[in-house]
């Protein structure tokens, strides 16, 4: 590809300022859709999404669990869409999470609750998509054009608004205080050098790492390798790699562990060691591992948010691995920005 600075990297350096602006213009929204959920006391959350805002949901999954006490599940899309099953679910909350909020399937499910009797919340960066009609309450990412086909600042947003809305649900003034001190963190996590993870990966396969909500983080960044590098890589649960994926690990097999300072964080620290010992080039965003190499990384004043950090310290790699390898980040082969799925 052509010199200077890819439009995946402009957009990138932006997370911190498209975090800050929606952290100012969103408090109205974020908390008049808390004072509606509160009014709705639902029994459990459903997330609508696919790709990278599957990721998001995954993570707001375990936020749920941990900070509410309430279970979310994923529903496929495909059960309206191409099965023409509606959706009753008086008792839930929705949570819809979708950059363009134009995929047919997305829409048609999110109505399918709505009319269900769900509150559905739109996380999007388009309030007057399709997707923002269908739901009880809309909230803009305000992230700016997102002209990369990867999804960078608009995943990060994604967390961040998920993430917020749950803690003013909750009232949890401490991860309020940390979301709200986000664009400063992040504005560091971003310069973060990964540059001996750039060496390692050969483009074979690798295997990234996470548990709980850095799972999530995980899963995000083994899609960006697929996505932007036309690499293949795998995500799994620190508590199942040592299971029958640990078979394929070879000498120099490079793996990337993303931990955050929560209860998981020693679980993920003795793997990523286990698999040092196997002969793999292990990574991973936590000091307290001893033969696998610590990552430069930022945390946070929460433990919920650490992982919004560690996502922003990867995308500048992953970025670099793209550009190292001659492709083009901002258009890869065979995707499109928007994908209407049915």
């Amino acid at each position: 590809m052509s010199s200077g600075t890819t439009q995946m990297r402009r957009e990138i350096n932006e997370i911190p300022f498209a975090v800050d602006r929606l952290l100012t213009n969103g408090a109205n929204a974020v908390a008049k859709t808390a004072n509606a959920i509160r009014e709705h006391d639902p029994g459990f959350l459903i997330s609508v999404a696919r790709g990278s805002s599957d990721h998001a949901c995954s993570y707001l999954k375990y936020a749920s669990e941990l900070l509410l006490g309430l279970p979310m599940a994923s529903v496929g899309p495909s059960v309206k869409s191409i099965y023409g099953v509606g959706m009753r679910c008086p008792n839930a909350l929705c949570i819809s999470v979708s950059q363009s909020g134009q995929s047919p399937d997305i829409v048609q499910l999110t109505q399918s609750l709505t009319e269900g009797g769900s509150y559905s919340v739109a996380i999007t960066n388009d309030t007057a998509s399709a997707l923002a009609k269908v739901t009880s309450s809309a909230l803009s990412l305000h992230a700016g054009a997102e002209l990369s086909v990867a999804a960078t600042k608009t995943f990060v947003t994604s967390l961040v608004a998920g993430l917020w809305l749950l803690a003013e649900v909750k009232g949890d003034d401490e991860l309020l205080s940390a979301i709200h001190n986000l664009p400063e963190v992040l504005s560091r996590a971003i310069t973060c050098d990964w540059g001996a993870v750039v060496e390692a990966v050969d483009g074979q396969s690798l295997f990234t790492l996470g548990r709980g909500m850095s799972w999530a983080i995980s899963n995000e960044a083994a899609l960006k390798f697929k996505e932007t590098c036309q690499i293949h890589a795998e995500s799994y649960s620190s508590a199942e790699v040592l299971h029958g994926p640990v078979s394929i690990v070879e000498q120099g097999f490079p793996v990337i562990a993303f931990a955050s300072n929560d209860a998981a964080e020693a679980n993920i620290a003795e793997v990523a060691d286990a698999l040092a010992a196997k002969g793999a080039k292990v990574f991973a965003t936590t000091n307290r591992v001893k033969d696998a190499v610590a990552l430069p990384h930022v945390r946070t004043s929460h433990w919920m948010t650490d992982p919004v950090a560690s996502i922003a310290a990867f995308y500048g790699m992953v970025e670099t691995v793209a550009t190292h390898r001659g492709i083009n980040p901002d258009a890869p082969r065979h995707l499109r920005k928007v994908t209407e799925t049915v």
